[in-house]
């Protein structure tokens, strides 16, 4: 999501805006209604959030159980 906001509001409101630009919102500044400048998270941002949500689906994967549970009849159901 891209969200604008003028120069000034940026100025005085720049820590909020990192806090969110690390949570994956991205901010176009404008000067007088013409966009000058983007504020986006970096790469190694976007690469530690999959890297995080990998680790939480691996550990959800081996916590979660599956003993007695028919994998496959549960695939044929979805299928049908």
């Amino acid at each position: 999501m891209n969200i604008e906001i003028g120069s000034y509001e940026a100025k005085t409101r720049l820590p909020e805006l990192l806090r969110n630009i690390q949570t994956g919102l991205r901010y176009t500044i404008t000067l007088r209604g013409e966009a000058i400048a983007d504020l986006v998270p970096t790469e190694s941002h976007k690469n530690a959030d999959a890297k995080a949500a990998v680790a939480h689906m691996k550990k959800f994967m081996q916590e979660a159980p599956t003993q007695g549970v028919d994998i496959q009849a549960l695939i044929r159901e979805g299928r049908a």
